[in-house]
């Protein structure tokens, strides 16, 4: 197995480039180790490292060869195994020193399996808030696994289930044979309401193809280079504001795409970050977005969980024709009319401090 590596430093010594990590997700029963078992046949997977609760939980079908580490195992795919020893953030730095000691064999990616009834943002923060982690490892994509035969009263009855959906970059429609095809009719709409960028793959007993679930964040394996117009999908969430109403399905849960055609300091940024954040952070699933900086002209990628904001990541230039702001905001409770009103913040002069809250800012 070899490790992806990226341009030489200073000292001339070839440097790692970050791991990418793919959180597989989905509610209890959806199905998500056989996923697991599906992508690690593949024999393009023989360079995965992979991270699950507990060993006898997940029931992976490749025989354990032998113990790397007290908690890391071989599959005789070629794949790493380990179990989440105290933490994600100990689990992924103990993966990556094995990795730089030789202790274990080089992994060029990670999978991240959780429990049926995990919340998907304190995961995720995990991979994108600590210093360590994110200089190593960066966040590949989200992939959920939805189940077509209970879905519907998942949706309905259990929260967890539906902030699986929403934050998703891939969404994997598992046991379709089984169900009636309106039922899975019934299953799609749902999902398209509450997460119409990700894309629906329909899987049978695991089979799913690497390529079809692999790269789904903001860097593009195939184009070997930042892809944000495919990552933000803006146009899936202006579309489908115009297909469904809210209403219809009593769905708490919204996802708004808002424009912003004009260039923001440093400080407007800062502070709309910040104040949504203390404002609703647990109402915030996810935020994406670009915008223009006024002190540089040039974008930034936004992106947040909660109430943790990633560092804006600069670009050289707008990745397409469109030369226009756009934030998407996966959020509980929060309508767009109000959402639009708190972009005002955004116009604040360069140097600016902070107001002391969102209310007041855009009172």
């Amino acid at each position: 197995m070899t490790a992806a590596v990226g341009p030489h430093d200073v000292t001339g010594v070839t440097t790692p480039r970050p791991v990418p990590i793919t959180l597989l997700t989905g509610f209890l029963g959806a199905g998500k180790t056989t996923v697991l078992n599906g992508l690690l046949r593949d024999p393009g997977m023989a360079g995965a490292a992979v991270v699950v609760n507990e060993f006898g939980e997940i029931g992976l079908d490749h025989l354990l060869v032998r113990a790397s580490r007290e908690n890391v195992v071989l599959l005789d795919s070629g794949c790493l195994c380990c179990t989440i020893n105290n933490s994600l953030r100990e689990t992924l730095a103990e993966l990556w020193v094995g990795r730089v000691r030789a202790e274990i064999p080089c992994f060029d990616r990670v999978l991240v399996e959780t429990t049926g009834l995990a919340e998907p943002a304190p995961i995720l923060q995990a991979i994108t808030r600590d210093p360590f982690v994110r200089e190593h490892f960066r966040l590949d994509g989200v992939v959920t696994c939805v189940d077509a035969l209970h879905a519907v009263a998942q949706l309905d009855r259990q929260p967890e289930a539906a902030r699986q959906v929403a934050v998703a970059d891939r969404l994997l429609l598992t046991k379709t044979d089984a169900a009636a095809p309106e039922a899975v009719d019934a299953v799609r709409a749902r999902l398209r309401a509450l997460n119409p960028a990700a894309p629906v793959l329909a899987v049978v007993r695991g089979e799913v193809a690497p390529e079809q679930v692999l790269g789904a964040g903001l860097y593009n394996p195939r184009k070997q280079a930042l892809d944000v117009p495919r990552w933000l999908a803006e146009s899936a969430y202006r579309d489908a504001a115009h297909e469904h109403a809210p209403s219809r399905h009593g769905e708490r849960i919204r996802a708004h795409c808002l424009r912003v055609d004009h260039a923001v300091s440093w400080a407007g940024l800062a502070a709309w970050c910040e104040l949504l954040a203390r404002a609703h952070g647990e109402d915030l699933l996810r935020v994406k977005g670009l915008v223009g900086i006024a002190e540089t002209g040039k974008p930034v990628v936004v992106h947040g969980v909660h109430r943790v904001f990633d560092r804006p990541l600069p670009l050289d230039d707008w990745p397409d024709g469109d030369r226009g702001g756009r934030l998407v905001v996966i959020c509980r409770d929060l309508d767009a009319a109000y959402l639009e009103r708190t972009l005002k913040v955004l116009e604040l002069a360069p140097g600016a401090g902070c107001p002391a809250s969102l209310a007041e800012a855009i009172a």
